[in-house]
């Protein structure tokens, strides 16, 4: 009979849980055995990543369990993030990240209404950033896909909520112009610098 590596199997769960994480109750219906037994195993988990060899440790936050990584290695990420490599977004994807995020949630004919353009290019750049994200379906014919913005979009610019963005231009009420993406360009460039 085959042994089970349960801290391992648990790993792997929160790994593939990503920012959500996993309540105890979701971890012990999934390994089918009891909260007591789950809770023992995260704890000894939680203690073989507090290793001071090890970049990521288990947390818990907000009654969920989810994988982070250690405070001690934040200046190597932002590194990482500031990379030029991974800055890359074109006009068109910041034009389009713009409008989702002051029109959200909004249909790509929307958005190529908006910009006069396609935007299936820039749409897809942005959800590979993870900067935006499907929010659900839109009524009627076709039921299009609903676009909004993602933590990672309020992470990346400092944001608390997206009550926080910049305000638009009064005159900007029944569209949303060029000067628009410009204003809410210049202030998170602001915020990033």
């Amino acid at each position: 009979m085959e042994t089970i590596n349960w801290k391992g199997v648990i790993e792997a769960l929160l790994f593939a849980a990503g920012d959500e994480g996993l309540s105890l109750a979701q971890i012990s219906t999934v390994l089918e055995i009891t909260d007591k037994q789950t809770l023992d195993m995260v704890e000894s988990l939680k203690a073989d990543y507090e290793n001071e060899t090890r970049g990521i440790q288990i947390i818990e936050m907000a009654g969920a369990y989810l994988l982070a990584t250690k405070r001690e290695h934040s200046d190597y990420l932002k590194r990482l993030v500031e990379a030029p490599s991974s800055q890359g977004l074109s006009q068109a994807a910041l034009e389009t990240l713009a409008i989702i995020a002051y029109k959200q949630p909004i249909t790509r004919a929307e958005i190529e209404d908006i910009r006069g353009v396609k935007t299936e290019r820039p749409l897809s750049t942005l959800v590979s950033k993870a900067l935006i994200k499907e929010v659900g379906r839109a009524e009627g014919s076709g039921r299009a896909y609903l676009y909004g913005t993602t933590k990672e979009f309020l992470d990346y610019f400092g944001l608390k909520s997206i009550e926080e963005l910049p305000p638009l231009a009064e005159n900007e009420d029944d569209g949303f112009e060029q000067d628009g993406a410009d204003l809410f360009f210049e202030k998170f460039q602001e915020t990033i610098e």
